[in-house]
């Protein structure tokens, strides 16, 4: 395949340069904003890959920048996208006209091929706000600790993965490392949906670094099998949207804002009222800010504001003092510590330390005040504290559970010394249908088969023993 040299990389994108591709790109309706264009590919600035053996499509754009191809995998996610998930694409797309163009840009200045942009589409459709069972959050979907591993901060306050382009940035470092360790894009997207500790095991195990061939085993979970299959689709369809019959897409208008820097803890609210802005459009430009007020270890943040009203800052509201004073206050009943406060309300304890300036552990007299880091008027069940009250999700809940159940089985102690007798896990077994159907007290059964339990649940086709 053709390849040239990569284009010097910048140090940070700007507003209006991602403004300006993405009304480039709505010109060109076959085409979703950010892609990679290759419009000569003897010439291209980086790798090209041509899709073989996709004639069938009659598409416009048969050259990408990652590597694609058309399996019946891959035609499997096709025919998803062009039916049930029609309506998930179109919304994904139309979303991508704010985010995309920046993101693009973002890759580009970090040397990474533009049609990554469909790896983060695949990850969360485009939503800053996405989040999965597993904790990850964002448009990249970062785990609390690899978005911790690339300098994204995430406490009570902020979570920058939600931070468009400071997470794009943490992404592009991650993806250029994993290209680096696998030299395979299709293996480095593997290991960014499943981690690379799974898909070392996986080609370890496999003998093979090839991704196809990865997926006719049993080391890699479905959900990474498909993952790679999805974002090739996602690109097929991305870059020939008149051929997939989207050409009426009306992509959302690209992020264009002013900055103006604050100091900490100023209060979003108040600012917003004398800025004459609603203050949903500042958390719409800032997603990483968690609570109505900037964090207040910050000596200064950089907020994001609607174009134009960094000038009506500077006439109105420069010199003024936004510092968040109007704190909601608490009386407990009996003496108690902050801690307990902090347990009843949900919120880190630490928050609570730094608001009223007392050690967690110390004790408060009754009816004394606590500040508590809601604001007056606020309801603490509202959308902004949800993360405080959320449950996990069932298949986490589960997960939880099974875990509680090994750790008391390995406390009580009692086990099979010699196994003389051994049950088959059938489909749809668990650990307590067994105990049932043998008659093995539950506990007995799993501290006699930690070798098979301990890591994961039951499958079909395990051997436990049960006597």
């Amino acid at each position: 395949m053709p390849q040239n040299v990569e284009t010097p990389a910048e140090t940070q994108p700007t507003a209006q340069s991602a403004v300006t591709e993405a009304q480039t790109s709505k010109r060109t309706a076959s085409f979703m904003v950010g892609g990679a264009r290759i419009s000569d590919p003897g010439n291209h600035t980086r790798k090209v890959y041509f899709l073989e053996g996709a004639e069938e499509l009659n598409l416009e754009n048969y050259y990408f920048d990652i590597p694609v191809v058309y399996n019946p995998v891959v035609k499997k996610w096709i025919n998803y996208f062009l039916s049930r998930g029609r309506t998930y694409f179109e919304i994904y797309s139309e979303r991508g006209g704010r985010y995309v163009p920046l993101l693009a840009k973002i890759l580009e200045d970090n040397g990474l091929p533009h049609d990554l942009i469909y790896l983060a589409m695949a990850e969360s459709g485009f939503q800053t706000k996405a989040k999965s069972y597993a904790r990850a959050v964002g448009l990249w979907q970062f785990i609390p600790s690899t978005g911790k591993l690339y300098g994204l901060k995430m406490d009570w306050y902020i979570d920058e993965r939600r931070d468009p382009v400071k997470s794009t940035m943490a992404a592009s470092r991650y993806l250029k490392k994993l290209y680096d360790d696998y030299s395979d894009w299709e293996i480095a997207a593997a290991a960014y949906n499943a981690g690379e500790g799974r898909v070392n095991r996986a080609i370890r195990h496999s003998k093979t670094d090839d991704f196809w061939s990865l997926t006719k085993r049993r080391y890699l979970k479905a959900e990474t099998r498909n993952y790679v299959p999805k974002i090739m689709a996602l690109a097929i369809i991305g870059k020939n949207l008149n051929s997939f019959g989207f050409e009426n897409i009306e992509f959302h208008g690209p992020l264009d804002y002013a900055e103006i820097e604050v100091p900490g803890k100023t209060d979003l609210v108040a600012l917003a009222e004398a800025l004459k802005v609603d203050v949903e459009d500042i958390y719409y430009l800032n997603p990483e800010l968690l609570r109505w007020y900037i964090p207040p270890y910050m000596e200064k943040y950089r907020l994001k504001v609607p174009a134009g009203t960094e000038v009506v800052y500077e006439e109105c509201c420069r010199e003024k003092d936004f510092t968040a004073s109007a704190f909601q206050r608490y009386k407990p009943g009996v003496a108690t510590t902050i801690a307990q406060v902090a347990k009843k309300f949900r919120i880190q304890p630490s928050v609570l330390e730094d608001l009223n300036g007392v050690p967690a552990h110390k004790y408060v007299a009754k009816n004394q005040e606590v500040i508590l880091p809601f604001r007056e008027g606020q309801n603490i069940k509202e959308a902004m504290y949800a993360d405080l009250y959320e449950r996990p999700r069932r298949h986490a809940r589960a997960q939880m559970t099974y875990k509680k159940q090994i750790k008391m089985a390995k406390a009580k102690g009692e086990k099979i010394a010699s196994p003389k007798e051994y049950y088959t896990v059938q489909k749809g077994d668990t650990l307590w249908t067994v105990s049932k159907k043998t008659g093995t007290p539950l506990n007995v059964l799993i501290n006699s088969n930690l070798h098979v339990v301990e890591g994961r649940m039951i499958r079909q086709g395990d051997r436990i023993a049960v006597r």
